[in-house]
């Protein structure tokens, strides 16, 4: 099936009447990287699969990260060789099969003591070890001078070198969408705006699930042999619809992260300090010519699409940040701020978020719902993989290869011109430009190279509903700069509401909603 002009509403209500009429393999609920990944791997394995989000792609969690592809340094400190090694694996798979939106970024550690240097040198020479023939790069010990040309605007009070290591760093939304259009070329269905309801059993098994398309309100019956609640943070929820007097499964942690101008941070190298005052790794990452700094990790009590960062976490990035960078940013500085909820598996008595492991766990409940809880982008193929095969072994289907360890993701090109803003489209870039119609200097937003016709493809090929979905997701206007995104938010809603058929009320709705919205990821000064 090729994924093809999706958004003409005519063209989706075909792909609805599928939802209803077919019987599903697998009816998977949840959007994010997680159900992404258990979907694609399904698909490939010739499984009739669909997906089902209640909002949009990767809405929650998976756009919220830290833009990291990692083997996670902070595990091989906990001990948790395993996590690493699988992390280590699945980051060099994912780097040969979206290099469009996975690149080598390399990490400096800037060291102040001897103890650290001798910690960290050695730490990291069995971090790639781990790896093996999969590692991005050697890791070795820098003089104080190296490390200062290197990370120009560090503090140099005490330094005495620092340690050089690679890591993956990606787009999440993107790699979201892109596997979005890589499960229907593989003959899945993948909705956005469709919420599960209830579910359906036959006698005490699930058998399918009730649903409603929140634009529309219009509801569907989905037959399916297998039902897998993916939905992250909000996996207990769907476990009480199949069982109401089900228990906590999840403990939400909230991470969140500031969006800077780059003069803050103008090295292409990441800085990574290992230690906070926390006990957590601070990140200061490049990424779309802005720095992302964070993270924090904060117990929260409920899970919300759209968590909003405390006070005390700005404080702590802000403040942590400034003991390391000379120019010391203020809330003033703060082009966006961002936070998400991490799915960890219910900590166990007197244990804290950041000591919860990040492996993935999956549940069977007596009624053969298949749940899976923890994981990390990182680790989302495998995820996928370990998933369909529980499913196989506990419905006793025939066993089927996984196809997803060399499979490209769509997009997949070797010809990656990092400087190209298109650059993150991949094989599809030169299809965009050749909509720009001899318009190609003329950008929506300069700053952020944002193009009418970016637009028009976000509705078109890449399943865009709302002004949030192409300004937060599609591009990443909202997370690189709120305030610009805002501005711009008015002729985006225009260009999509004529691409989608649209009225004038329904920009004016849009637009007053995406402003909304946005004004939460901007700071008052």
């Amino acid at each position: 099936m090729i994924l093809s002009s999706f958004q003409d509403d005519a063209r989706r209500k075909v792909f609805l009447q599928q939802l209803g009429s077919t019987r599903w393999d697998l009816a998977i609920i949840g959007g994010g990287a997680t159900g992404l990944g258990i979907a694609l791997e399904a698909a490939t394995r010739g499984y009739k699969t669909v997906l089902l989000e209640q909002s949009d792609f990767a809405k929650g969690t998976s756009s919220r990260s830290t833009k990291l592809v990692h083997g996670g340094v902070r595990y091989l400190a906990q001990g948790n060789v395993k996590l690493v090694r699988e992390a280590s694996i699945e980051r060099g798979l994912l780097y040969r099969n979206a290099p469009h939106l996975v690149k080598n970024q390399s990490f400096i550690i800037p060291l102040y003591n001897f103890w650290d240097r001798l910690k960290y040198t050695i730490g990291l020479k069995v971090y790639d070890w781990i790896a093996g023939r999969l590692s991005l790069g050697s890791s070795v010990f820098i003089s104080r001078a190296d490390t200062l040309k290197r990370l120009p605007n560090i503090k140099s009070e005490g330094l005495i070198g620092g340690v050089l290591y690679h890591d993956g760093q990606f787009d999440d939304s993107r790699l979201a969408v892109n596997l979005a259009q890589s499960i229907y070329e593989h003959g899945g269905l993948a909705f956005n705006y469709i919420q599960v309801t209830g579910l359906i059993k036959n006698g005490q098994q699930v058998a399918g699930l009730q649903c409603m398309d929140t634009e529309t309100q219009q509801h569907y019956t989905v037959n399916a042999k297998a039902v897998v609640n993916a939905t992250g943070v909000f996996v207990d929820d769907i476990l009480r619809l199949d069982n109401p007097k089900a228990g906590k499964t999840i403990a939400a942690s909230q991470g969140i992260h500031l969006v800077l101008d780059k003069k803050f941070y103008p090295a292409d190298h990441a800085l990574m300090i290992p230690e906070t005052s926390d006990g957590r790794v601070l990140f200061a990452v490049p990424w779309h010519d802005k720095v992302v700094v964070g993270t924090t990790d904060t117990p929260v009590e409920t899970a919300s699409l759209e968590p909003l960062a405390l006070e005390k976490e700005i404080a702590f990035i802000l403040d942590t940040a400034s003991q390391y960078f000379v120019e010391q940013p203020t809330r003033a500085d703060v082009l966006s701020v961002f936070a998400g909820l991490r799915p960890l598996a219910a900590p166990a008595k007197g244990q804290k978020t950041k000591e919860i492991s990040r492996s993935h766990k999956i549940m069977v409940s007596p009624s053969k719902l298949f749940t899976i809880l923890g994981g990390k982008w990182t680790t989302f193929r495998k995820m996928g993989e370990d998933l369909v095969d529980r499913v196989e072994t506990e419905l006793q289907w025939e066993k089927r290869k996984t196809a997803t360890p060399s499979m490209h993701i769509h997009g997949y090109t070797n010809s990656i011109n990092e400087n190209d803003p298109f650059s993150i489209y991949g094989s599809d870039a030169h299809r965009i430009r050749g909509m720009m119609n001899g318009d190609a200097g003329v950008w929506i937003s300069e700053s952020l190279k944002i193009h009418k016709a970016q637009i028009v493809w976000a509705v078109n090929e890449e399943m865009a509903r709302t002004v949030e979905d192409v300004l937060s997701r599609r591009t990443r206007a909202l997370l690189l700069d709120a305030k610009e995104s805002m501005r711009i938010a008015p002729e985006v809603a225009a260009v999509m509401a004529d691409a989608m058929g649209k009225d004038d009320t329904w920009i004016k709705e849009q637009v007053e909603a995406y402003k909304n919205l946005a004004e939460k990821y901007l700071l008052k000064v």
